[in-house]
């Protein structure tokens, strides 16, 4: 720890975390969680286990004169078999809304994952530091974004001059649930991720349930929806369906009913907004499951592969291009009993044009470029003066 400073130091609690539903208690500190417990108790999947607890749009945001800010973290990273490593988390610095640096810890806890053989191993390790410095000495609104896919337990908030929790910016909520797109996948850092581009254009603050591979219209995932406040809500349905090839059009139809009627038990006039998936070519017309394809490993990539055949649609089995046929269908049913259900073709975020230009890295996840077209384009055509959430950050 530097000694220059004469640091205050603070735990970590709940008033000092937005975008996180539940803070669980270790013997470090806490982590933050995504999903609430009594959801967590529901589910079985390692996947979703994983996902939920990478804390994604999930920040300590406190107001200070400090010029000094460090934090204590103990970090849960993970490493594939075969795959190059991983770069570490990233924390993004947030000072009065604007950037104002970016680190990572080192060291930490490893799991090491072989996709091939359905195996999880755990080194367990130390947790680190970051340190921010440097900041102006005056009051201000200081953010802290962990990172949006690394678990995170945080251990304890050190500055040289006292902090308060931050005040209620008075901004509309957004909550917005997705897959590994929304998630984050490969963005350069979580205030980058697609979602939270779009939360900063429309001045609105995000809670983000896109949850790695696990967007599959689970009933808990709903009644998370449902219980938790919010002024807007989004969920972004399809691509993981297909990946996991999970139903068939039979299946699929009722449960998207099934999961909107849900949220609106919570909800039953806030703006809501479904949104198909973005162009992903392997799966337009081809279902799932995927599968990763290991061939170029040695030059440092990793794709993915559809291993459906297209006959199989015949059969009832989901591809993008059904997905989004059958969402804009039940969207415009449902609509002429609810006008403030909408919905948003995915292709507007990530077409054919951006395919050309910003081809998907591995076939499935947006890179670090895509993100910010993403969250651009969603902002654009979302929180516009004509669009489903117009005036969001009034």
């Amino acid at each position: 720890m530097n000694t220059e400073h004469d640091w205050i130091a603070t735990p970590v609690t709940t008033e000092l975390l937005r975008g996180a539903l539940d803070v669980e208690r270790t013997e470090h500190g806490v982590l933050p969680h995504r999903l609430p417990a009594w959801a967590r108790a529901q589910n079985t999947d390692a996947q979703l286990a994983m996902a939920e607890s990478q804390p994604s749009g999930v920040r300590l945001a406190f107001r200070t004169r400090a010029t000094a800010v460090e934090l204590d973290a103990l970090p849960t990273k993970r490493a594939y078999v075969g795959v190059p490593p991983r770069p570490d988390g990233v924390y993004d610095l947030m000072v009065d809304g604007r950037p104002a640096g970016r680190t990572s810890v080192k060291g930490g806890n490893t799991q090491t994952i072989d996709m091939a053989a359905g195996t999880l191993e755990t080194q367990v390790g130390g947790p680190g530091t970051l340190r921010f410095t440097g900041l102006p000495e005056r009051d201000k609104d200081v953010e802290i974004w962990l990172p949006h896919n690394e678990t995170t337990e945080v251990l304890v908030l050190r500055t040289d001059a006292p902090i308060e929790p931050a005040r209620d910016p008075g901004r509309k909520v957004w909550l917005h649930h997705g897959s590994s797109i929304s998630h984050g996948s490969d963005a350069a850092g979580p205030t980058t991720t697609w979602p939270a581009l779009a939360a900063t254009l429309g001045g609105v603050e995000l809670i983000n349930l896109g949850l790695a591979g696990s967007a599959l219209l689970d009933p808990f995932t709903a009644r998370t929806l449902r219980d938790t406040p919010a002024d807007l809500i989004s969920v972004k349905i399809g691509i993981n369906l297909v990946n996991a090839d999970l139903m068939r059009l039979r299946a699929f139809g009722p449960a998207v009913h099934g999961f909107l009627d849900t949220v609106r038990e919570g909800h039953p006039t806030v703006p809501l907004l479904v949104v198909s998936p973005i162009l992903a070519p392997i799966h337009e017309d081809t279902p799932g499951p995927c599968f990763p394809d290991f061939s170029e490993i040695g030059e440092g990539r990793l794709r993915f592969q559809a291993a459906g055949d297209p006959a199989e649609r015949a059969q009832g089995k989901l591809t993008l291009a059904v997905i989004r046929d059958e969402l804009a269908r039940i969207v415009e049913q449902r609509a002429a009993d609810d006008p403030n259900l909408h919905y948003l073709d995915g292709r507007a975020l990530y077409g054919e044009a951006d395919y050309a230009e910003l081809p998907l890295p591995d076939e499935l996840h947006p890179d670090a470029a895509t993100h910010r077209r993403m969250g651009e384009r969603f902002a654009e055509r979302v929180f516009a003066d004509d669009g489903p959430f117009s005036n969001g950050g009034a």
